[in-house]
């Protein structure tokens, strides 16, 4: 499991976290902390693998805090204010996340956290999509293929097919890139699952998937890599 620390002086952020972190199986909440003092001490009893951390709270600010660590935690910095952003990319954070922060907004922060950090060893084999008001786990391995239709993605799994909310774009940036490649402006595939492969097509089992133009080079690319493999 990933271990959290919450860091914030508002009791109702600390919830919004907390009910954020309990929907992902692989997170877990070590502690919430009001200020730095207590944090620090969380920080020097136990490991914590990341830290959600406020940045204007009393006696010292979360960016404060950071600086003054030797050995931070990754850090994902929440506030109600935007003109701080600059100073946490400078400070190294994984994320910045705006209040009130949504649960859309906070899965985004941590796929990003996960893909940075590949030392932590649960990195998923799964991610989490919201489909139809409920979070649905699908295991990347059951993943046959995603079709985009304007804003929204059908993905084709081995077990069913489910519509999400998303862009094709922000759908690649969530799968491992080793595992799932666009083939075109409207298609991602499943690597593992290609059963034929020719200049205008992929075959994924029964489905006929087309290659477009500008996704060609990065296709055969791949299909010269299976051919040594």
């Amino acid at each position: 499991m990933v271990r959290c620390l919450v860091v914030d002086d508002e009791p109702l952020a600390q919830k919004v976290l907390e009910r954020h972190i309990g929907q992902l199986e692989n997170l877990a909440l070590v502690k919430c902390c009001a200020h730095a003092m207590e944090a620090f001490e969380a920080i020097s009893s136990t490991s914590i693998d990341l830290m959600f951390l406020d940045v204007k709270m009393p006696s010292i600010s979360g960016i404060d805090f950071i600086k003054n660590l030797k050995n931070p935690p990754p850090v994902i910095f929440t506030t109600a204010f935007s003109e701080f952003a600059v100073r946490s990319y400078e400070l190294e954070a994984v994320d910045y996340l705006l209040k009130p922060i949504t649960f859309d907004r906070f899965e985004k922060s941590i796929n990003k956290f996960l893909k940075q950090n590949t030392k932590v060893e649960t990195a998923p084999a799964f991610t989490y999509f919201k489909v139809d008001g409920r979070l649905v786990r699908i295991e990347h391995e059951t993943l046959v293929y995603a079709q985009s239709i304007r804003d929204y993605v059908i993905i084709h799994t081995t077990r069913g097919n489910y519509i999400t909310h998303m862009t094709m774009k922000y759908l690649a940036g969530l799968l491992p890139e080793n595992s799932f490649i666009r083939v075109h402006r409207s298609y991602l595939i499943g690597v593992a699952h290609i059963t034929g492969l020719d200049s205008n097509q992929v075959l994924l089992g029964e489905a006929c998937i087309p290659i477009g133009e500008s996704f060609r080079k990065e296709v055969f690319m791949l299909r010269n890599r299976m051919i040594k493999s």
